[in-house]
């Protein structure tokens, strides 16, 4: 049986997770593959700290060039995460023939043409299914399984930190701050969450999914990018009021030519499948001109989840080895020159507007004046009632420009009969 020598480069979580994987399941993997993968140099500073994993003798080492440049590594795979060091990995490992695993979205979103050049100068494979959504396979759902498919839509909640806070803020009527210390004290979140929170780590998958889609490896530039810490207990609650759930989506949509590309907190139906995705679970929906509407789900993030599709990708490069398919599938290939990301104030979509109203007469009035100048359409006024001052106002409108809902909000914040800055969330009602 042919053997597939596996270097790894990073020895942390998700190292220790893709080693022990192998060993443990290697007879398995041979049996199904026909192809025995071996763990046979292992890079990492720290060499001593034991990771629960038993390995031969002589496979750690510091030195990351028994990784690149020794001849006893077939498959080099890159688990140090950054878009420093791990560059300089990945492009070495390229310039010397090896194909290349990474799990590493944030090097992708940044320099995913600089390296996907690289391994095609060097004819040498490159995979990155745990680059986005961990252990559910939407890389080669996208590049292989709906490759005959228009994409209109693909709608994501990519991000397990913030879903778990959302879910946990509903079903424990608790606001913001104490779930993140909450999700912090779980391991859910970093000390420093704002890669999560602000929406950052779902925008670098965004445009690894958008780029696959319409074929034009977008960078992170042109991605509207919102983060979760305004949105309150309260919008919580008047969500589920009206029937939707609030979630961090990527949404990623095409007309014709024109690409939305986009991060931010979102009413979705409560009774939908993204809306039923909570805790720690990741889910993609994506609508194709052939397929139709598909979702797919799974753990989105964790040693376990990661490490199943790097050793998924592991295979796939042993199996392009043995038969000398090398280059099978392109790590991106280009099939667009056109498209083009729009800018945040041309998206037109449905919006959740929440107002801190004084309560006197006409100020319904004056509110719905100001939108209408705007040719925003009214859908549902809630106003809660309040003994006090002030009153809160949620409006949903039909669908609007963005750039005159933001126009309008400027106005809104001017008027005498409005306490505080409104609160706006777009609404995806999905299809």
């Amino acid at each position: 049986m042919q053997k597939l020598r596996i270097g790894i480069v990073g020895f942390g979580t998700v190292g220790a997770g893709v080693a022990d994987g192998l060993i443990r399941n290697g007879d398995l993997i041979s049996r199904r593959t026909g192809i025995l993968p071996e763990v046979t140099k292992i890079a990492d500073l720290d060499i001593t700290t034991d990771r629960g994993v038993e390995l031969p003798e002589n496979v750690l080492t510091t030195d990351t060039a028994d990784v690149l440049d020794g001849s006893e590594v077939d498959v080099v795979v890159e688990l140090i995460g950054g878009d420093t060091t791990a560059k300089e990995v990945i492009l070495r490992a390229l310039s010397n023939g090896k194909p290349v695993v990474t799990a590493n979205k944030a090097l992708l979103a940044k320099h995913g043409e600089e390296i996907f050049a690289a391994a095609e100068k060097s004819n040498a494979d490159i995979y990155y299914e745990a680059s986005v959504g961990g252990g559910i396979p939407i890389i080669k759902v996208m590049r292989e399984g709906l490759v005959a498919n228009n994409f209109s839509e693909v709608v994501g909640i990519l991000n397990g930190t913030c879903n778990f806070i959302f879910t946990e803020m509903e079903e424990k009527n608790t606001e913001f701050e104490e779930v993140l210390a909450q999700a912090q004290d779980a391991g859910y979140a970093e000390a420093e969450p704002s890669l999560d929170v602000d929406g950052y780590d779902t925008a670098h998958k965004a445009t690894i999914l958008a780029s696959l889609a319409y074929g034009e490896w977008f960078g992170m530039d042109p991605v509207t990018i919102e983060g979760i810490r305004d949105v309150t207990l309260q919008d919580i609650k008047y969500a589920g009021q009206l029937g939707y759930r609030i979630k961090l989506l990527a949404v990623i949509k095409q007309a014709k030519n024109n690409v939305q590309l986009r991060v931010h907190p979102a009413l979705v139906p409560a009774e939908s499948l993204l809306g039923n995705v909570k805790g720690v679970y990741n889910a993609v929906w994506v609508s194709g001109d052939v397929i139709g509407d598909t979702m797919y789900y799974g753990q989105g993030a964790g040693r376990d989840a990661t490490a199943s599709a790097v050793i998924a990708d592991i295979m796939d490069v042993g199996l392009n080895l043995k038969t000398g398919a090398k280059g099978r599938i392109p790590g991106f290939q280009a099939h667009s020159s056109s498209a083009q990301v729009v800018g945040e104030s041309q998206i037109q979509t449905r919006y959740y507007l929440r107002l801190q109203a004084r309560n006197k007469p006409g100020v319904l009035a004056e509110i719905a004046g100001v939108l209408g100048r705007y040719d925003i359409s009214i859908a549902s006024v809630t106003q809660q009632e309040s003994s006090g001052e002030t009153t809160p106002v949620v409006i949903l409108s039909y669908k609007a420009r963005e750039a005159d809902v933001q126009q309008a909000l400027q106005e809104i914040r001017e008027l005498d009969v409005v306490s505080e800055n409104p609160m706006m969330i777009r609404i995806e009602d999905l299809g």
